[in-house]
């Protein structure tokens, strides 16, 4: 198996010359791309006829699919259960439709309480989240904890990683960017992006972590807060992490991740440099 890389939604390039993301796969698989993230971060509302022509255009281009839920989820408010059970599996029946094998969740918010406090409330909700999946059919399909990127919400790599322990299937969605920027641009670079594997696997174990989602782009963040907006490759005002020292690590470790690319407006491209980027330390 290999590193798989792609975007997150359309690039502005694609929506320049096409309307419809029925178009993607096979415009993605000519770019020489492997993967494509759908993204449902403002609500599930794409059909069932969309979502399986979607999943045969894939297959045809051999286009991997995941699929992000929406933003609304809070797997930190036991309070919520019902919307947050409702809003994933709303996301697992289009993943299920137009066969993406992965649906990222984001993890939650404080509410002004101790992190502790939010992170065994997600402890709480997650397995009961899962347990509906189950039994509405949809146990095959993968959720990913995503990393965040404000200080403030739940979701920095300890509090994913002991929200992957739940359950086997699990897998987490290492955002570096994200976690470049709750960091305040500690945790990039050669020895950060190493150390944040290593625990991966320390976890997890290497064969699991070895198979995980990820996101990357360049990022902004503030002092006070983290995360503030996605940049691209092409801002180089000090906005990290750089791509090289994950691809390096990755060809080194030989581990095989899905890389979604969220870079703003220019994902596809950026996707793609990554990808040569990691080929070229094969």
């Amino acid at each position: 198996m290999s590193v798989k890389f792609g975007p997150a939604g359309n690039a502005e390039s694609f929506s320049a010359k096409y309307k419809s993301s029925l178009q993607a796969p096979a415009w993605l698989a000519e770019l020489g791309l492997d993967c494509y993230e759908y993204q449902c971060g403002k609500g599930v509302h794409v059909g069932e006829e969309t979502a399986r022509k979607l999943g045969q255009k894939a297959v045809e281009a051999g286009i991997s699919l995941s699929l992000h839920a929406p933003y609304f989820i809070n797997l930190a408010n036991e309070e919520t259960l019902e919307k947050t059970a409702g809003y994933v599996l709303d996301a697992c029946q289009a993943a299920d439709w137009m066969g993406a094998a992965r649906v990222v969740i984001h993890t939650g918010a404080l509410m002004k309480r101790g992190r502790r406090e939010a992170q065994e409330a997600a402890l709480t909700v997650l397995p009961k989240i899962m347990q509906r999946c189950d039994a509405a059919g949809y146990g095959h399909i993968t959720l990913c904890p995503e990393t965040m990127g404000k200080i403030n919400q739940l979701g920095d790599l300890e509090e994913v990683l002991e929200l992957c322990t739940l359950d086997d299937r699990l897998l987490p969605c290492v955002d570096f960017g994200h976690l470049c920027a709750r960091s305040l641009g500690a945790d990039q670079g050669p020895e950060a992006t190493a150390r944040i594997l290593d625990r991966m696997a320390q976890v997890l174990g290497e064969e699991r972590a070895s198979r995980f989602h990820s996101h990357f782009s360049r990022i902004e963040f503030t002092a006070g807060g983290g995360e503030k907006c996605h940049r691209t490759f092409r801002d180089h005002g000090g906005y990290g992490p750089e791509p090289e020292p994950l691809m390096e690590e990755l060809a080194r470790r030989g581990w095989s991740p899905t890389i979604i690319c969220e870079s703003a407006g220019t994902q596809a491209e950026d996707a793609l440099t990554m990808k040569k980027m990691y080929e070229s330390r094969l």
